[in-house]
């Protein structure tokens, strides 16, 4: 197999293992079909040779880090995606029934609103409560996840989502 966009094979199945890995260990399935999810996670290392970071590979970035922050993968519409469908929009991550054969994988609709709709377009809406601790809080744009610190952390704890997917809460 020759290189891609300067990408080897072997690069494709160091990262294949590692978003395996993570995946499973937070509770998410890569698509079982090996060829298949091997291609998207190919195309993963494409965009990041391309743009500098894991844009989705089925979804047009801008080559604009701020205005592709929701489709980095994983993107801000995963989980919702899973729970609502049985697959992300690329169908890199699946549901438990979907990897055990239980539900079939269906085309997944688009919920990516348009530009100019989406939450990197719009000022902050949270306000800090009465009383709540003067340190900022972070939230993953992609989990959920919150914590009250001076800087965001690294790398999400929940869904391993680099620093830049974390947004100010308040």
């Amino acid at each position: 197999m020759s290189e891609e966009y300067g990408v080897s094979p072997a690069q494709v199945d160091a990262l294949y293992d590692r978003l395996d890995r993570e995946a499973e260990a937070a509770g998410y399935h890569l698509n079982p079909d090996r060829e298949f999810t091997w291609e998207l996670v190919k195309s993963l290392l494409i965009n990041e040779a391309r743009y500098g970071y894991w844009a989705c590979p089925c979804r047009l970035a801008t080559g604009d880090k701020q205005q592709d922050l929701d489709i980095i993968c994983p993107c801000d519409y995963r989980d919702p995606d899973v729970v609502e469908w049985g697959a992300c929009y690329c169908a890199l991550y699946v549901s438990e029934d979907v990897l055990h054969g239980d539900k079939p994988l269906e085309s997944i609709p688009e919920r990516r609103p348009p530009v100019g709709q989406r939450a990197q377009d719009q000022p902050s809406v949270h306000e800090r409560p009465t009383g709540a601790p003067s340190i900022p809080v972070w939230r993953c744009r992609v989990c959920g996840y919150l914590c009250a610190r001076d800087e965001p952390p690294g790398v999400c704890p929940i869904c391993k989502a680099k620093r830049d997917r974390f947004e100010r809460f308040w």
